[in-house]
């Protein structure tokens, strides 16, 4: 990968996660929106815990991608 970008393979890697992370993270919210709208509240736990876990693996990969920039 290298080659194309001029970035690391791990770097790459650790962007693409963080990228789609935050991604799911965004959609997640929504999903919990509708399921808010639908009065469905173990749904909306469900959603908000699989949030947070995606906060959670955003944060670490953030912190990963830092200290490699370092």
């Amino acid at each position: 990968m290298q080659i194309n970008t001029g970035i690391k393979d791990q770097e790459y890697d650790l962007l693409s996660v963080l990228y789609h992370t935050l991604q799911s993270c965004e959609i997640l919210g929504k999903y919990e929106e509708d399921a808010r709208a639908a009065n469905d509240y173990e749904l909306v736990r469900f959603f908000q815990e699989l949030q947070e876990a995606d906060r959670k693996r955003a944060s670490q990969t953030k912190q990963l991608l830092l200290q490699r920039a370092e």
